[in-house]
């Protein structure tokens, strides 16, 4: 196998799919590559091609993989679940476990729903916040990322009204307005926003640990001010923890920052690697969806049976405060080896190495990165044998199958490359 087999693939793929992927980062078309990577298997901290090559892999499925590629005790816990049926559109007693098992992990959440995405746990999140408000505004932060629904699908628009343009073809003018968008950490914007818009705002949505403009934590006393402005205006605060839940702490960062958000969205980790995602807070504001109440959401495969195994294989390890403790050390230990070559910011187990030196607080100082020397790095290191994430913005996810040596030869490449 070589180049030609992932040539043949890649023109296979544009054929049948649009853009030749599922999903437009895989392209990798960000960090200078004509052709993405077409993943055959993976084992811990690896992953093989089908072209044939084993790289050292820091992007593991984008986060949830906290034990590594093919990790044996999620495999079995998937096994023994499908030899007992693989979907059955009804109610199992996994999912009441997972369900038990979040609420007694995540400090605001008392009853969940699954769903099968976080776009899809945002977008009913959303729905539910503007029932219990009786509100249609949200507002967000510029660079955070809540799934392509298309009231997320928004940009900062007017100045001073701070009004939503769209940004994506297909979301209308009139949804799009709906949005507030200010800078991410600014209590400032956030409370005029509020001021001028709070009568029928619905909500805040935030990543109280942004991770989609690369891994920003934020500043002493914002996620506090966001919590007083939803109190103040009667809306709901949301918390986006699909990448911070259950990598930054068991509780997430919510557990870990100590402010509690009124409903929380939860996506890869508490799946175990498989396509699951959650939405969850307090019971009564949970008891207004169907058929407890009037706010309809529903799906055919929610709560899936092989999803709520490795779920469940996963999060259970998750109550050993020792896994965490390794999990932070790892982490560290690359952040210390890296920092010498550029800037690096990490909360728990999620990080970004950035072409750059001053720290990033906001969306808007992205302009000080060097975004081409990222990509020089990124396809170096891939010759390497050593696959970052695919963007300046995203972020890297150590695991447990990432031991000393995985760590050290990521640190001596970099240090090559950065050399030169």
């Amino acid at each position: 196998m070589g180049p030609l087999v992932r040539t043949a693939l890649w023109h296979r793929a544009q054929k049948v799919i649009p853009g030749g992927v599922s999903s437009p980062v895989r392209a990798m078309r960000s960090v200078g590559l004509d052709e993405p990577l077409f993943a055959a298997r993976g084992d811990g901290a690896y992953v093989e091609t089908e072209d044939g090559r084993r790289l050292l892999d820091w992007v593991q499925s984008w986060g949830p993989l906290v034990f590594g590629h093919a990790d044996p005790e999620t495999v079995e816990a998937v096994r023994e679940a499908a030899l007992d049926g693989t979907s059955f559109g009804a109610s199992t007693e996994r999912e009441v476990e997972l369900a038990e098992e979040i609420a007694d992990a995540v400090p605001s959440v008392e009853q969940v729903r699954f769903v099968s995405s976080g776009t899809e746990a945002a977008m009913s999140a959303l729905r539910l916040a503007r029932a219990v408000t009786r509100r249609s505004r949200v507002l967000k932060f510029a660079g955070c990322y809540h799934g392509h629904a298309d009231s997320f699908l928004a940009e900062a628009g007017s100045g001073l009204a701070t009004l939503g343009i769209a940004s994506s073809p297909g979301v209308p003018i009139a949804v799009a307005e709906q949005t507030l968008v200010v800078d991410y950490n600014n209590v400032d914007q956030a409370a005029a926003a509020v001021a001028r818009h709070g009568e029928d705002l619905a909500a805040i949505f935030v990543e109280p640990v942004a991770g989609n403009m690369g891994c920003v934590p934020p500043l002493p006393g914002f996620l506090e001010a966001l919590r007083t402005l939803c109190d103040a205006a009667g809306a709901l605060l949301v918390f986006d923890e699909v990448i911070t839940g259950f990598r930054v702490g068991r509780g997430g960062a919510q557990g870990r920052y100590g402010v509690r958000p009124d409903l929380t969205i939860l996506g890869k980790i508490v799946g175990g690697g498989l396509p699951l995602a959650a939405f969850g807070g307090r019971a009564e504001l949970m008891s207004r969806l169907a058929p407890a109440g009037d706010v309809y959401q529903a799906g055919t495969l929610s709560g899936n049976p092989l999803a709520t195994a490795a779920g469940l294989s996963v999060l259970r390890r998750l109550r050993d405060p020792s896994v965490y403790d390794e999990l932070e050390r790892r982490a560290a230990r690359l952040e210390a080896g890296l920092a010498p070559f550029g800037l690096v910011q990490r909360v728990g187990g999620m990080l970004t190495f950035f072409a750059g030196s001053d720290p990033l607080t906001v969306v808007t100082k992205f302009e000080q990165l060097d975004v081409r020397r990222y990509a020089e790095v990124f396809r170096g290191l891939l010759e390497h044998g050593i696959y970052l994430a695919p963007s300046q913005y995203e972020c890297l996810f150590p695991s447990l199958a990432h031991g000393d040596e995985e760590i050290e030869a990521t640190v001596e490449a970099v240090g090559e490359l950065l050399a030169r």
